[in-house]
């Protein structure tokens, strides 16, 4: 919420822009706030894959984050329509994490919340579905849509308690302070 207000003054993006609608919500709401880059991919679940290396994009997608400029934000759209299986679950969460990745987004489902609540993983998404089906990464760094956003490999995204918002680079550095300035504004 503090972020989307202080977006607003610089005027850089329309006011009904720039963040996650309702289908994408924090599984863990109590969690502190997540900042970093997306490193975006396509998921389907649906159907059987054709190579037996479903997980061969999870190398590809670690060895991405090396590119972004600081800290990844995993971003899935799961391209099965309706939502078959889990985009996440506990390994892929303590892989990313373990390569120093922030969270996870993804307008699939997730799974073992337990667990990735456990390991201190801010996980963004509409459902869970207890299976994960026949997973399988189709593309990596590729322009995506969740939660309504369009999403490009390296936007500067924060989640929280409230939702996902992309904050411009060009003024991002200047977003902390305007977010100090608005909340001691409000306590007045």
């Amino acid at each position: 919420r503090t972020i989307c207000n202080a977006l607003e003054l610089f005027d850089v993006i329309p006011r009904n822009a720039g963040y996650m609608n309702a289908s994408i919500r924090a599984c863990f709401p109590e969690m502190p706030p997540m900042v970093g880059f997306a490193l975006t991919s396509t998921f389907r679940s649906a159907e059987q894959p054709r190579t037996k290396d479903v997980y061969g994009s999870l190398t590809q997608q670690v060895e991405a984050f090396a590119s972004l400029p600081g800290p990844a934000v995993v971003v899935f759209q799961d391209v099965d329509e309706p939502v078959r299986a889990a985009t996440f679950g506990e390994v892929m969460c303590s892989t990313y994490k373990g390569f120093g990745a922030k969270g996870i987004i993804t307008s699939g489902a997730g799974r073992d919340l337990d667990q990735v609540r456990a390991i201190g993983f801010p996980a963004f998404t509409g459902s869970t579905i207890c299976s994960h089906a026949y997973c399988q990464i189709l593309q990596v760094g590729v322009p995506v849509t969740v939660g309504g956003l369009w999403v490009e490999n390296g936007m500067l995204l924060h989640g929280d308690c409230n939702g996902v918002t992309s904050i411009p680079l060009e003024i991002a550095s200047e977003v902390p302070d305007a977010c100090a300035e608005l909340a001691k504004a409000e306590q007045i």
